[in-house]
């Protein structure tokens, strides 16, 4: 039985992977993930270590709605984590899943 569970662990760790590298093959999508991984949002300085939505839209010349579309793609992916903080919606990146990754490249790159 422990093999099945591993299996499907293996599947589910996967997926998730499969998930963040696509949302990852989008160039601008990229580049959001890229600024929210940069650290804290300019409109609350010194009060909080992540990236508000308002402050990553002012280094792209597109739509704030493109750029929330773009946000939720590497929210359903996996790669960033957003709360609400009153008027302001912090991201930053989901550390889990990145590690994931990082570590499944390792094991490419060793082979």
């Amino acid at each position: 039985m422990p093999e099945r569970s591993s299996k499907k662990n293996r599947d589910k760790n996967m997926e998730r992977m499969s998930a963040a590298f696509k949302a990852l093959s989008n160039e601008t999508r990229l580049a959001v993930f890229e600024r929210i991984s940069l650290g804290p949002c300019n409109a609350m300085l010194g009060k909080d270590e992540r990236q508000c939505v308002c402050s990553v839209a002012d280094n792209f010349n597109i739509s704030l709605s493109t750029i929330s579309h773009h946000m939720k793609e590497l929210r359903n992916a996996g790669l960033i984590n957003c709360e609400r903080k009153g008027q302001f919606i912090f991201c930053q990146p989901n550390d889990e899943t990145i590690k994931m990754m990082v570590e499944y490249l390792n094991k490419v790159i060793k082979k």
